[in-house]
């Protein structure tokens, strides 16, 4: 029997390598389908290659397509760092490279409005050889891809016809180190700061109740972040998990309400959350591996992926359809 279920992936630059290991190895399981797919940033690159491929030929084209999209996201490599080294390791060299510490001034001390094209998002070259008529197609999972409008701070959700370049594009927009992407008269930002995914385009009541959330950015640290570059790492994950919180909430809030009778059986969609994630190794890395991709780095998200699908299909397949995995209420405790 076929289990539908909707993907919801994060933002997290470099580190969505580790949604294309889960995406992959759910991909292995003929009995689930994608029902729809929410992605912001990094999320919607690989939804937007996920649905391009299933619409191309199905799974062995998607995984062709995630599997193109991180070649070329790690075409860029680094000089100076072993094959031998961890991700942690290479995390914590990167992070206090001299390379990086210049960036990460530049963007503090100049606009992206200062200066000329060696602002454009390097995405953009391959974004532009997407299949957007197959991105975009009617039939198969729907997407949605998440980015903030600059003037109103609101979450825009782009879908169907109105994912192009510009959207994927826009939702991929660090306003440091980027300049704006202007879609008709609004500009954007990263989505990252208003959903990240966004859920909500997920209620849909011709949409099955289960929501699956790749998580990419902890949500929680057991240390105190005390040096400069723990503090600037702990508030870009704070940032970027700051709406994705908010949105849980209001679903707890919502379930609970059901679960007490307080409102009818029927009046709210009853939704079933599940979680995909590791904390544990995202904690050993830091917003350097998210902003300087690495092959190898990429590769070793990618199996730790697959690992983490791989372990909440053993334990929570079974769930599927039937109840949430997900203790919301531990989130919030």
């Amino acid at each position: 029997m076929t289990t539908r279920i909707n993907l919801a992936l994060q933002g997290g630059g470099a580190h969505g390598a580790f949604t294309w290991g889960v995406i992959d190895r759910l991909l292995d399981e003929p009995e689930i389908e994608i029902a729809a797919i929410s992605g912001t940033s990094a999320g919607a690159l690989n939804g937007a290659a996920l649905k391009a491929g299933l619409m191309r030929g199905g799974v062995e084209d998607a995984r062709d397509n995630l599997d193109w999209v991180w070649e070329q996201m790690g075409a860029i490599d680094l000089p100076g760092m072993p094959e031998w080294m961890g991700m942690s390791q290479i995390s914590h060299m990167m992070g206090v490279s001299l390379p990086f510490f210049v960036a990460e001034s530049w963007e503090r001390m100049v606009s992206p409005y200062a200066t000329g094209p060696f602002y454009e998002n390097p995405l953009r070259r391959i974004v532009e050889k997407f299949d957007f008529e197959k991105v975009c197609h009617a039939d198969g999972p729907p997407l949605f891809v998440g980015a903030t409008n600059v003037r109103t701070g609101k979450v825009r959700v782009f879908s169907g016809d109105e994912i192009g370049p510009e959207a994927i594009m826009a939702s991929a927009c660090l306003p440091t180190v980027f300049r704006a992407v202007e879609i008709g008269e609004e500009a954007y930002w990263d989505g990252g700061y208003s959903g990240n995914p966004p859920l909500f385009p997920l209620y849909r009541e011709d949409l099955p109740p289960d929501i699956v959330i790749v998580n990419i950015n902890p949500l929680r640290r057991d240390e105190v972040p005390k040096s400069p570059a723990d503090i600037r790492n702990r508030i870009n994950e704070v940032s970027f998990n700051s709406a994705l919180l908010r949105e849980l909430r209001a679903i707890e809030f919502a379930q609970r309400l059901l679960d007490q009778g307080a409102v009818k059986e029927g009046a709210l969609k009853r939704l079933y959350i599940h979680m995909i994630a590791d904390d544990a190794l995202m904690n050993e890395l830091s917003v350097a591996t998210k902003m300087l991709p690495m092959p190898q780095v990429m590769l070793e998200l990618k199996a730790a992926g697959r690992r983490a699908a791989d372990g909440f299909l053993e334990d929570h397949a079974g769930k599927l359809g039937k109840m949430p995995s997900a203790n919301l209420d531990d989130i919030f405790d």
